[in-house]
């Protein structure tokens, strides 16, 4: 199995280095002891899965899906925030219903014998109530939970309302399932881009978009990719990409659009990595474009957002050819220099 585990994240150009070896086979050798027949006998003392944490880039939804693939065909793979919006629209149907929670937690593991959530994250009082209470109900229940996360069980939720509640909920969660951290310090998703992003750095040389397409498909391939406008603040704006991780935009078509920095906030709050392309030289003709654009770099760059620029260093620190935001742009531009970095993309969420 584990060789199989390897192989496959080899098709999918992944180097393992001995951190991610060594999850792998944690994880292969706790599945088996897990499903022995005479451990079967004392259930009581089995574990139900993993909890898998560990900087952003590091491999572990790669890693944990093709672990899967090996052990069930009865699995089923949820992104944190799409498993959420389906519980809430599951609450609204069942909302005259005494303990919709339960029933929600059976549609749930009278059909699925593993179950991965990935990207756990908890933010809400409300969702902290409530995916603290389903999880213990599928764990009682014997589904094979998996998780991935960027946080111990222990950090997450900080400083939230009734966090003692949640807690209660994740030290059941941690009592049985099996804690593993991946660590390292290389992120192959970030190197991948930056040597990507070497590629464009002669001016003669321009992605097309089928090129950028292609290469976010197979650096992002484990989440589902939609070529659509996006929603954001309850409206829609134009893009050329999105996943639950990442925005890719077009410079031309989506700054002229009448969004702020509200918009762009949470952008950053749910986005680990941007991309833009389309790029095109504006005066004070269209100083509105070039002062939502400014207001972009601000809040990314105040975030620690990743962000991929498809244009070359020098063209794009003269975008602006006005006068009226020139104090604003110098900033602008110094930061934008300052993204470009290996250092930055590394340091960054």
């Amino acid at each position: 199995m584990i060789q199989n585990i390897i192989d496959d994240l080899k098709i999918q150009d992944i180097t393992l280095d001995k951190g991610q070896l060594n999850l792998i086979e944690n994880l292969v050798e706790q599945h088996n002891i897990e499903n022995n027949f005479f451990d079967n006998l004392i259930k009581k003392q089995k574990k139900r899965g993993a909890y898998i944490w560990g900087d952003v880039g590091r491999g572990k939804t790669l890693i944990i899906k093709s672990f899967l693939k090996e052990i069930s065909n009865n699995t089923s793979s949820f992104h944190y925030i799409d498993l959420m919006h389906d519980i809430h629209n599951q609450l609204k149907d069942l909302s005259s219903n005494k303990d919709p929670i339960n029933i929600i937690a059976k549609n749930y593991y009278s059909k699925f014998k593993v179950i991965l959530i990935d990207e756990f994250q908890v933010e809400d009082v409300a969702d902290a109530m409530i995916i603290g209470n389903l999880l213990n109900q599928l764990i009682i229940n014997g589904v094979e939970l998996y998780l991935t996360s960027n946080a111990h069980p222990d950090n997450l939720y900080k400083d939230g309302l009734q966090r003692q509640k949640f807690m209660k909920a994740m030290n059941f969660l941690k009592n049985n399932l099996n804690i593993y951290e991946l660590g390292g310090a290389m992120d192959y998703r970030t190197r991948n881009i930056h040597q990507f992003s070497e590629v464009d750095s002669n001016p003669s040389l321009k992605m097309s978009d089928s090129e950028i397409k292609d290469f976010l498909i197979k650096n992002f391939s484990e989440f589902e990719v939609s070529f659509d406008n996006f929603s954001i603040n309850s409206r829609k704006l134009k893009c050329k990409a999105y996943s639950n991780n990442f925005l890719w935009v077009s410079y031309k078509d989506f700054f002229i659009q009448p969004t702020g920095s509200k918009d762009f906030i949470e952008i950053c709050k749910n986005i680990d990595w941007i991309f833009i392309n389309d790029f095109h030289q504006y005066d004070d003709n269209h100083a509105d474009i070039i002062r939502r654009f400014i207001s972009f770099i601000d809040i990314c760059y105040r975030e620690n957002t990743k962000v991929k620029f498809f244009i070359d260093s020098k063209s794009i620190e003269n975008l602006y050819k006005g006068t009226k935001l020139n104090i604003l742009w110098n900033r602008c531009a110094s930061r934008l220099k300052e993204m470009q970095t290996i250092e930055y993309l590394e340091s960054s969420k």
